[in-house]
């Protein structure tokens, strides 16, 4: 059998330039301020394509909480993932927590089979997507595998204590007040809550959704970031803002 070439390092720039697998900073200024090594050239950065998006790195690199608010294809969730991949990377957290409500969109899909990771990996495909583009298919298996990458299912986070830990909470518009009270109040210290939904597309009957409440009262809390994206922010395919401005 012919021996397989190697792949080009064009190709696959989650690597560093000795192939070590590493993780590229993702925001070129100052998330880590810790890290003294200003000399390092790297090969992928992620940058804000709009002012929110700025906004919400910003908001992200200095606040222990932030809310993401905006419509569909804005950034937020990817944003949010990778500044969770970095912390991780440089070792400011032991742990990425992803969690996000199991609310299917208008559309019931019936008993799922398997664990419990079995069944939420379709309600969490967008957040292993995120994952996927920064470390590649293999690194985050392997970090579930071993525990620095969690699924905490919502229903299952009450009474927990979220100590040096980087937790995403997608689809938050999916959650109820009580339930976004509730995971709100899981913050513990040394960690990072990122809070990301879309007021206007909860899938949740009409008044059930607490993330819209939730964030104007928090927008008054020193301390905790609340950035609101719009049609201007969205990084999809042009019709999307078009659409998202009419229906």
């Amino acid at each position: 059998m012919a021996k397989r070439s190697a792949r080009p390092r064009a190709m696959d720039n989650r690597y560093g330039e000795n192939g070590d697998g590493k993780v590229r900073p993702l925001f070129a200024h100052g998330w880590d301020p810790l890290d003294g090594d200003a000399q390092t050239s790297y090969r992928r950065t992620v940058m804000p394509k709009s002012e929110g998006q700025k906004a919400l790195i910003e908001a992200i690199a200095n606040h222990n909480l932030t809310l993401a608010l905006g419509p569909a294809g804005c950034g937020k969730t990817y944003l949010a993932v990778t500044a969770a991949v970095e912390a991780l990377e440089r070792g400011r957290v032991e742990r990425i927590i992803l969690t996000r409500p199991a609310v299917e969109a208008g559309e019931a899909l019936g008993f799922l089979p398997g664990d419990l990771q079995d069944k939420m990996d379709p309600f969490l495909r967008p957040l292993y997507d995120a994952l996927a583009d920064r470390l590649g298919g293999k690194r985050v298996r392997h970090l579930l595998s071993e525990g620095s990458i969690e699924i905490a299912p919502v229903a299952y986070m009450r009474g927990r204590t979220l100590n040096n830990a980087f937790v995403v909470i997608d689809e938050a518009q999916n959650c109820t007040y009580s339930q976004l009270k509730m995971l709100l109040t899981r913050l513990g210290w040394h960690a990072t809550m990122v809070i990301t939904g879309d007021p206007d597309q909860s899938d949740l009957l009409d008044g059930l959704s607490g993330l819209g409440d939730i964030a104007a009262k928090l927008e008054a809390v020193e301390g905790i970031g609340v950035v609101r994206l719009d049609e201007t922010d969205i990084v999809r395919h042009p019709l999307v803002a078009k659409m998202i401005g009419v229906l």
